[in-house]
């Protein structure tokens, strides 16, 4: 099945469609923490199904899709629930909540049946605080409301809480530290520095790195990366947005994580097998167990050109 799928990705014309090549494959099966996979058709053209063929053809075999909306929030059930290698969130997005208040009570109604869907649905987001797209004391004020209930939702409910924060961080702990707990936390591409991944690892967090941390001006997320602790470490696209070196200023895909897998390897010293194995098993544990094909077989597929 490897084999095929890898022979299914080189059929996807990448150059004609003006996207980036496929990275060298890892070397052990890993997973991308948080996609968007019905954006990153809209953006590139690729449909779902060819973004996890390149994804896996690069050693990706386990991804996780998030809400921001009602309606693609529906879709990530829906494609969750037909594809194992899938596991969705659901969630309405901050500015989407800032944005379109008078829709929340019946949106957030329809969360909250997704919720209850089954096992494909694994995180409750992505939710949270947007400072810099919601600059308005009304927005942020609604924000702060309707995060409150999702994180009310994912406690109840006993799922991982996947949050967006921008701009917004002292907001977020605080409002957190006064909720009720929900089993996991997930801080999906960590823009906080060294400090506040030291205040979300006391609380046992878990921080999602995307591509960015590749970026030069970005030291204060490899501080970050360096302080926190190894089984806490996540990797993500967040596709079609925040993509890695060397392919910066192009739209962003699963597949493309290779770029940040190996880039985190780096800087943390891990050999890049290890680092596929860590990133791997803190993704099953950050939410809520293994899924598809996890097992001891798919777990240790090797990944390399010649499969």
């Amino acid at each position: 099945m490897f084999s095929e799928t890898s022979k299914l990705a080189g059929m996807i014309d990448l150059e004609g469609l003006g996207l980036p090549s496929l990275p060298t494959p890892l070397p052990l099966a890993s997973v991308d923490a948080h996609t968007h996979l019905d954006a990153v058709a809209q953006r590139t053209g690729l449909t779902a199904e060819q973004s996890l063929d390149l994804a896996r053809s690069v050693g990706i075999h386990w991804l996780v899709q998030a809400g921001d909306s009602l309606a693609d929030s529906t879709w990530g059930e829906s494609f969750a629930k037909s594809h194992p290698s899938v596991v969705a969130g659901v969630a309405l997005h901050p500015n989407e909540v800032a944005r379109h208040p008078e829709r929340f009570s019946a949106d957030f109604a329809g969360i909250t049946a997704l919720a209850q869907a089954g096992d494909h649905v694994r995180a409750i987001g992505e939710t949270g605080l947007d400072y810099f797209r919601t600059s308005d004391q009304t927005g942020q004020a609604l924000q702060r409301q309707a995060f409150v209930k999702h994180i009310t939702l994912a406690a109840e409910a006993g799922l991982t809480l996947m949050i967006h924060d921008r701009d917004a961080h002292d907001d977020v702990l605080a409002i957190l530290d006064d909720s009720p707990g929900p089993p996991r936390v997930v801080m999906h591409a960590f823009s906080g520095d060294a400090d506040l991944a030291s205040a979300c690892a006391l609380r046992g967090y878990w921080l999602s790195f995307p591509g960015v941390i590749s970026y030069n001006a970005n030291q204060h997320l490899r501080r970050a990366l360096e302080v926190t602790p190894a089984d806490k470490v996540l990797a993500e696209t967040d596709a079609p947005f925040l993509t890695p070196v060397p392919a910066r200023g192009r739209p962003n895909g699963p597949y493309l994580i290779a770029h940040t897998i190996d880039f985190i390897a780096a800087q943390r010293g891990w050999a890049l097998d290890q680092a596929c194995l860590t990133l791997r098993d803190n993704a099953f544990a950050a939410f809520g167990g293994p899924w598809g094909e996890a097992t001891d077989t798919a777990m240790g597929q090797q990944c390399d050109a010649d499969v």
